[in-house]
């Protein structure tokens, strides 16, 4: 295209004799939806850019149109590129700096997407981070509080650019243009769609953006020498007052970076007070209450009504039953019986309250972030409400007189102490540990039981098709195929010897097949398990300090939303008292 061609070599000259012929289309587009003045300021071309705006004025504001590229004008990649001339010349020319959004696929925020500019052409400056043209944008009428499509504003997308130098910068500027205008709400407290201000995205992603917006609204009181005092502004830190605090953001976000906010100030200094001042007395006044409640349980079950089995009780040969349940009306006829009623009504309550704490829960954060963090507790709460599921189901086997409850108690037992592990996180000694635990089982022994799962079948069908020709009493361990089963995972962990009996004929392949077994199952699979448990440990190990901090927060979190307000006095000193406005600050 002669256009296009003139245009990307700069020739004002051509350009002019090109609009002057009655054969040439100003409007044509190249394969992205491009105009030759798209071509021109992409190309750094400034005399055929003017040529072009000159001549043709209706391509200034032209966007381009391809899927990719779509809403993109010559303003747009103007201020991008940085050419302060062409972005004077197109906004003396009538460049529209508030209507224009660029909605491409190649700008988008998403998974794999190279660059996220926002829409506008302010936010396209201001990722560039030429204070000129973002001060020039400003002043032709551009506002500092346009939302893109996920309605984040310029602040919001500057604190998601890799250069964080930069971005830091233009916060400043355009804060500062901001403040000008004398807005009820900072700029820095504009929340997207999502319920994220621009202070509150920055700590999901943990970068340096946090640290300067804190600094931000530092206001220091005095300086004497080497000592100055200073106030930190707890708004939108401070979960006393905010559901969707920083501390709240921390502790559910997956990235190790935003951990490290809680080494800033004035955020460890807040979670410190809030923990040493409260939050562990609380938690461990918690541990102590549900290891009685635990304990209540564990005797009811101890002492579950039980009566000698009748005469005529029907079993088998191998079946050694000499006690049996009780009927409901025989359960509870002695003073032993009453106290053990007392106990079974405190555990069928503790279930209730159990249910009534955490469901709330779950329907606030979503059960895959609830049931699947390790910083908010994750399997623990899975074991503690079917812990107090199987407890109301044991209050009904038992009003409904249904034989079984020792299965359904046995499980009980197991998940109710199981759960005390949980409360290791309020012990700083004990606390990784049970990170590195949970780490451990939905990790590598998850990634192990697959692999032995399958060796396991594959062995077992082997030996039991070898077996079943024989008599069932020559070798119990594998008289049937689910026993075969078990038994080659019993052996697998080492739990029993190798079930062969050399007083009897043996067929050879069976000796095969274990020396296949024990390589395998012994030598690859548990030794690939112990190298995975090492890499966790050492993993978690040099988390060890982060991960401590962030179950800290998190228990102090789940305090504070289960305990009345009362019980929590807020932290910091109101700035009314220091003649600024009604915000807490800590000082």
């Amino acid at each position: 295209i002669p256009l296009f061609y003139a245009s990307k070599k700069n020739s004002a000259d051509c350009i002019k004799k090109l609009l002057c012929s009655a054969s040439t289309n100003i409007f044509e587009r190249g394969a992205l939806g491009e105009t030759a003045l798209h071509i021109a300021v992409m190309n750094d071309n400034l005399e055929a850019a003017v040529a072009l705006m000159d001549g043709a004025p209706e391509l200034i504001n032209e966007p381009m149109t391809s899927e990719l590229f779509q809403g993109v004008t010559p303003l747009h990649i103007a201020v991008v590129n940085q050419n302060t001339n062409l972005v004077y010349q197109l906004i003396n020319r009538g460049g529209d700096v508030v209507t224009p959004r660029v909605t491409g696929l190649y700008f988008r925020k998403r998974i794999g997407g190279l660059i996220y500019y926002g829409e506008h052409i302010l936010s396209f400056a201001a990722c560039a981070g030429n204070e000129d043209i973002i001060s020039m944008v400003i002043d032709a009428g551009a506002s500092t509080r346009v939302q893109d499509y996920r309605g984040n504003t310029v602040l919001h997308i500057l604190v998601l650019q890799p250069n964080k130098m930069i971005a830091c910068q233009a916060i400043d500027l355009i804060m500062a243009r901001d403040a000008e205008l004398d807005q009820s709400i900072p700029l820095d407290m504009v929340p997207n769609y999502r319920g994220l201000t621009p202070f509150k995205l920055a700590a999901k992603e943990g970068n340096t953006a946090f640290q300067h917006l804190v600094n931000k609204r530092r206001i220091v009181q005095w300086s004497l020498g080497p000592l100055t005092s200073n106030l930190y502004d707890l708004t939108e830190i401070d979960s006393w007052a905010d559901d969707m605090s920083v501390l709240e953001i921390i502790v559910g976000s997956h990235r190790r970076e935003a951990r490290g906010i809680l080494e800033v100030t004035p955020v460890r200094q807040l979670v410190s007070l809030k923990w040493n001042l409260y939050g562990k007395y609380y938690f461990r006044l918690l541990l102590f209450l549900y290891l009685l409640y635990i304990g209540v349980f564990t005797l009811c079950c101890v002492f579950r009504p039980l009566k000698d089995a009748p005469e005529n009780y029907t079993q088998s040969d191998m079946d050694k039953t000499i006690r049996v349940q009780k009927t409901l009306n025989e359960s509870y006829m002695t003073y032993e019986d009453n106290l053990r009623l007392a106990g079974e009504v405190i555990s069928v309550l503790g279930a209730f309250a159990i249910l009534f704490l955490e469901i709330p829960d779950i329907l606030r954060v979503g059960a895959r972030r609830y049931f699947g963090q390790t910083a908010l507790g994750g399997p623990f709460h899975v074991i503690l409400i079917s812990y107090a599921c199987l407890v109301v189901l044991l209050c009904v086997f038992r009003a409904c007189e249904v034989q079984g409850e020792a299965v359904v108690m046995a499980v009980c037992l197991v998940l109710g102490w199981c759960n005390v592990m949980f409360f290791a996180r309020g012990f700083e000694m004990l606390g990784p540990y049970v990170i590195m635990i949970q780490k451990i089982i939905f990790g590598d022994l998850t990634k192990f039981m697959w692999l032995i799962v399958i060796v396991l079948i594959g062995f077992s069908t082997s030996l039991w098709m070898v077996y079943m020709t024989q008599a069932p009493d020559t070798i119990p361990a594998y008289r049937s195929f689910p026993i075969s089963l078990f038994s080659q995972f019993e052996l697998s962990v080492g739990l029993i010897d190798l079930p062969v009996d050399h007083t009897v004929f043996t067929p050879p392949i069976v000796h095969v097949i274990h020396c296949a077994f024990s390589v395998v199952s012994y030598i690859l699979l548990l030794n690939l398990l112990i190298a995975m448990m090492s890499d966790t440990h050492w993993r978690v190990g040099q988390e060890r300090d982060e991960l401590w901090r962030t179950q800290v927060v998190a228990t102090t979190l789940m305090l504070e939303r289960r305990l009345p307000r009362w019980l929590w006095p807020r932290l910091g000193v109101c700035g009314l008292n220091y003649g600024l406005k009604e915000c807490w600050y800590l000082r």
